[in-house]
């Protein structure tokens, strides 16, 4: 079953969640890190990654699953 993968903060530095998920899948000690590992499963589910800032806000959203509404170009 695919999951939008959340990187949020973690005590121990980043966390990467699966969406509904209280356990973290991986914690890193940076935020670049978990962005890495969170964009492989996102793309290898075709979810979507949402970065989450140090207050817990989304900031930034990737999607890498069938998009419904594809750029025009």
């Amino acid at each position: 079953m695919k999951k939008n993968q959340h990187v949020v903060p973690h005590s121990d530095g980043w966390a990467v969640k699966g969406a509904g998920n209280q356990k973290a899948t991986k914690v890193t000690s940076t935020q670049k890190e978990a962005i890495k590992v969170a964009r492989d499963i996102a793309i290898n589910q075709k979810s979507e990654l949402l970065v989450h800032n140090t207050k817990g806000q989304i900031r930034q959203k990737d999607s890498f699953g069938n998009d419904n509404f594809p750029p025009k170009g």
